[in-house]
This record gives C-alpha cells, sequence and structure tokens, in this order.
C-alpha cells in the first residue's frame, strides 16, 4: 500500500517540497498539505492535484515545512494524532531533533534537515541529521526526495550550525557578492543592465565549469590568473583586504546565531 505523505506548511519551501516529492516518484493521490491559508491551499491542489489534508492520523509520513517559531503550536496539535512509528521530516531552521521527538512524546522517529532556498529550482543542497528509530526504508524516502530537488548530505547533527552557515544561508552571501560586482561594473561605467547580465551569467558559468571539469575550484582559478595581469590585481586587491577572513567570520556569525536561535 503506497504511503501517504502529510506536508504542514504551504509556503513556498512546501510547496517546493511537493513538487520534490512528485519528482521523486510518489503519486498526488499520496500527498495532502495542511495549510491554514484557504486560498493557498487550494492553489496548490489545483497546480499538482494534491490533497486538502484533513487529519494526520493516517499519515506514514509527516513533512514540517513551519517556521520555527511555530513549530512548538504544530507539535502541540498533532501530537496524539500522528500514528506511532510515522517519519517526521522537520525543515523548522535551528529545531533539535530531540525538541521534535519530545512534542510527540517520543513516538516518532525524526530526521531534522537544513534545505535552501535553490531548492526552489532543483538545485538545493541539504543537510541531513537522522534521528534515533529511523528505519533504512525511511531514510532512503528523505534521501531520494531531497535529491531530486538537487543534493543531500548527512551529517551529525551537531554540525547542523555549520550546515546553515554554509549551505542554509551561502544563497545570500553569493546574491551580496552579485551586487557588489555590479554595483562596481556600474562604477566603470556599464549599465546597471549590462552589469547584471555580465555578473549573473559569469557566476552561473563559473559554477557550472566548476562543477562538470573535475578541477578544484584552486585548478581553476590558478588557471585564469597570469602573472601580473587583470585577474592577478583583481585578487591580490582581495587578498589585501583578507577576503578569506571577512567569508570566515561572516560564516562564524551565522553559525553561532543558528545556535543562539536553537
Amino acid at each position: 500500500m503506497p504511503m501517504r505523505i502529510s506536508v504542514i506548511g504551504a509556503g513556498v519551501m512546501g510547496e517546493a517540497l511537493i513538487a520534490a516529492l512528485l519528482k521523486a516518484g510518489h503519486s498526488a493521490e499520496q500527498i495532502e498539505v495542511f495549510e491554514k491559508r484557504k486560498e493557498r491551499a487550494d492553489e496548490l491542489v489545483t497546480k499538482y492535484s494534491i490533497k486538502i489534508g484533513s487529519e494526520v492520523s493516517a499519515s506514514d509520513v509527516v513533512l514540517l515545512v513551519t517556521k520555527p517559531q511555530d513549530l512548538e503550536s504544530v507539535l502541540s496539535d498533532i501530537n496524539g494524532k500522528v500514528k506511532d512509528g510515522a517519519l517526521i521530516v522537520s525543515f523548522a531552521a535551528g529545531k533539535k531533533i530531540a525538541t521534535i521527538s519530545n512534542g510527540l512524546s517520543g513516538k516518532c522517529p525524526v530526521v531534522r534537515v537544513m534545505p535552501n532556498t535553490p531548492t526552489l529550482v532543483g538545485k538545493g543542497a541539504a543537510g541531513y541529521s537522522v534521528g534515533e528509530g529511523v528505519t533504512d526504508h525511511q531514510k532512503k524516502f528523505v534521501v531520494d526526495f531531497l535529491n531530486a530537488a538537487g543534493i543531500s548530505v548527512e551529517v551529525k547533527e551537531e554540525l547542523q550550525d555549520a550546515v546553515t552557515a554554509t549551505s542554509g544561508s551561502g544563497p545570500a552571501y553569493f546574491f551580496a557578492f552579485v551586487e557588489a560586482m555590479v554595483k562596481g561594473a556600474v562604477e566603470l561605467g556599464l549599465s546597471e543592465e549590462v552589469a547584471t547580465q555580465l555578473t549573473v551569467q559569469t557566476l552561473v558559468g563559473a559554477a557550472e565549469l566548476l562543477q562538470t571539469s573535475g578541477k578544484s575550484a584552486t585548478t581553476l582559478r590558478e588557471n585564469v590568473t597570469s602573472p601580473n595581469g587583470t585577474t592577478f590585481a583583481a585578487l591580490q586587491s582581495f587578498a589585501a583586504s583578507d577576503l578569506e577572513q571577512i567569508v570566515a567570520k561572516a560564516m562564524k556569525a551565522a553559525r553561532d546565531r543558528s545556535i543562539e536561535l536553537s
């Protein structure tokens, strides 16, 4: 009998995960969405032919795609209703497996996931941690649908804050760098439109090259850097500003804030 999957929370990430479930081979008939905003729930039902959920008692898997501040009330609502042994997959940033398990009276195995926003376009990077009692079959279910929206890596739960600082917050670092490059190009005389086109395609192309060439970032950087050339001059300026330390400091700040919020 096909498993029943409940998705609690139908924001942009919830929708991305519904799409990933379907891409991973689960049928629309298996998926129920729980969402307070009726118009939003109806929108997803129309778009994906899934069902609006009424209760979670029959669910084999429950995806918690809620804001961290809403998690406690959601757990309170479903505690005693979710069947024993049902898999709980939490996407609530910073919330530990123990918190979720205790909120459900310790009767359900839990997998904690830190996704990122490129999941919305099928290019996500997710770090997941597996709690006690999760079966191999349940773990495979999680890995398969996460990989349908990008890649996934298993990490110890104590490293989830580092994952947050790397891939969870990472897209914002990229966007900030794009903004800086566009601004720099405009100061050099390019229009904002041209600067944006050149910057975005350069970074997208460089990422594709890094992913497909089989060469390290260091090797690719060295290949494009001629001694005393233009790229060399730019990289020397980065080094003078201690770019590596700037990035490391920012990531540590993200990691520390993640710890504070957990």
